[in-house]
């Protein structure tokens, strides 16, 4: 006797079996979601933030070198006119007390130019009443021995850029301190490769 397996019942168990597969993997795809609602404790103190780095050192507008007090900034004048601006009062004070803080510095001479714009005579008298008038400030306002300072204008003669620009002409207008006589002064300086800056290690007068 030959039994057959009833066809309608066959194909809705092929369908349970389908349909459960399929909800098994949609339930392996859905989102897992945490019940407990409760907060998480950490335990200790979180580490400490870096520390800022400094601000980058501002380059000195006044220093020494070998054989003058280089200055990094323009004492400004009123136009065409020996006067020297308020706003260059800190310059100057700051020339001072550099003066006061290197003793090895016996004389100075402040030295005056101009650039090669106008009358060569005329800038040549400008430049002289310039570098007097710096003489005069740095001893009414600062108390500089005047016995320490001189004073000189160069006029147009000695140009340091091109009086073709006005970026030039603006370089060539301008008062320098030239160190005349002082102790001879030996020095250990380490300059940074990086950045030029001098540091000096050792210093002595003779």
């Amino acid at each position: 006797m030959t039994l057959h397996r009833p066809r309608g019942r066959t194909r809705r168990g092929n369908c349970t079996v389908a349909l459960a597969g399929l909800i098994a993997l949609l339930g392996a795809c859905a989102p897992i979601v945490f019940e407990d609602k409760s907060a998480l404790t950490i335990v200790g103190d979180p580490p400490p933030l870096p520390p800022e780095p400094p601000p980058p050192e501002k380059p000195k507008r006044v220093v020494v070198k070998d054989n003058s007090i280089e200055i990094n900034e323009k004492i400004q004048f009123d136009v065409n006119k020996a006067t020297i601006r308020e706003e260059s009062s800190s310059l100057l004070k700051e020339i001072a007390d550099t003066i006061k803080a290197n003793p090895h510095i016996k004389k100075i001479s402040i030295e005056g130019h101009a650039s090669a714009e106008g009358d060569a005579k005329k800038n040549m008298r400008l430049s002289q009443d310039r570098a007097k008038s710096v003489l005069e400030y740095l001893v009414k306002n600062h108390a500089i021995p005047k016995a320490m300072l001189s004073s000189q204008g160069f006029g147009i003669t000695k140009p340091i850029a091109d009086n073709d620009s006005e970026s030039g002409r603006e370089k060539n207008r301008r008062v320098e301190f030239i160190i005349t006589d002082q102790d001879i002064t030996q020095r250990k300086v380490q300059i940074d490769p990086e950045t030029g800056k001098e540091t000096v290690l050792e210093e002595k007068a003779n």
